[in-house]
């Protein structure tokens, strides 16, 4: 079996215009640094934006879209603040609070937290927690992913351009988007998290 690891933090914003994007940005992997982005538009298409084709190839693997676009990607991170230019998408979110989750995930010893067998036995409670979340299921060609969430924080305010247009204010990732299994939670946050990814 072969394995990989993806360590970073994903984003999950949802806009008034209907318009939802899940941010990956991934400081350790198999693939090197990256960050990938994968849009709903309010008519359901759904869009991955890649900075390679190596991701692109490794990331359309294992979720599902309409597109797939290699684009420059610009990201810059700060406790309190996202700033991202990837292509059409254009989006700044501002980072809050840590919430009772997040803090609740914090006290997991993280070699417990990353543990398959640990994040298979949490997978119902993630499901009532935070519905629409699942934290092990099955990917594309073989594959069984993993998430180990290790924080959690709010996001407060977004300005989201898609093709230079406003897509409104903040609002909810509702309905659901539809990559795979993982989604992101309903209410827009930011979360510290260990991907594996089991490939047979």
């Amino acid at each position: 079996m072969e394995r990989s690891r993806f360590d970073g933090w994903i984003a999950g914003v949802g806009t008034s215009t209907g318009l939802r994007c899940v941010v990956g940005h991934w400081a350790d992997s198999p693939l090197g640094p990256f960050t990938d982005v994968m849009v709903e538009q309010s008519d359901g298409l759904r869009v991955l934006l890649a900075p390679s084709s190596a991701v692109a190839d490794f990331v359309a693997a294992t979720y599902r879209f309409d597109d797939v676009r290699l684009v420059d990607i610009a990201m810059t991170r700060t406790p309190e603040r996202w700033t991202l230019r990837a292509g059409p998408l254009a989006l700044t979110a501002e980072v809050g609070s840590r919430g009772p989750l997040g803090y609740l995930l914090r006290a997991v010893p993280r070699p417990l937290a990353t543990a398959p067998a640990w994040i298979s036995a949490i997978d119902h409670v993630a499901r009532r927690v935070l519905p629409g979340v699942r934290t092990v299921g099955t990917a594309g060609n073989g594959r069984r992913e993993y998430y180990a969430a290790l924080d959690l924080h709010r996001i407060t305010g977004a300005d989201v351009r898609w093709n230079g247009e406003d897509q409104g204010v903040l609002a909810d990732v509702d309905p659901p988007v539809r990559f795979g299994f993982g989604s992101t939670p309903k209410r827009p946050s930011v979360a510290r998290v260990v991907t594996l990814v089991h490939t047979t």
